[in-house]
């Protein structure tokens, strides 16, 4: 059938005919390229999902960080404040989140940027437009 549409599109001749094999694979390929990916994604979100566990930090689909409490079956309880407890579909989770790195000294300031110290005047008329600092 697809050769007898392929000759008729081509009037016959050979070159228009493979013109029309050379644009159906090629659609082919990119189909298949594209759903290829597409599973791949699918999977690796699934594997997340399933490996779920008390402690890991995760990011739900409208963007909710919390920390897994526990996982039972297609539940999750999430915990999104200390103290805060709320339950989620396992399918909710979008990806596992990097825990952030604890502070080493919490009373430690950090260097303030230094600053050149420039005298403000009240009153602009008072600056000399000649006087130029980088």
């Amino acid at each position: 059938m697809l050769t007898g549409l392929a000759q008729e599109a081509s009037g016959g001749s050979g070159g228009l005919g493979f013109m029309f094999w050379v644009v159906l694979i090629g659609g082919g390929a990119l189909l298949w390229t594209t759903f290829s990916r597409s599973r791949k994604l699918q999977r690796g979100q699934v594997d997340v999902r399933n490996s779920l566990a008390p402690g890991d930090e995760v990011m739900t689909g409208s963007g909710l960080y919390g920390t897994v409490v526990s996982a039972d079956g297609d539940v999750i309880v999430l915990e999104t404040s200390p103290g805060v407890e709320q339950r989620w579909a396992r399918a909710a989770v979008a990806r596992k989140v990097d825990p952030l790195p604890e502070e080493t000294d919490p009373g430690a300031v950090e260097d303030e940027p230094e600053f050149d110290e420039f005298e403000v005047p009240d009153d602009p008329s008072s600056l000399d437009p000649d006087d130029k600092k980088p």
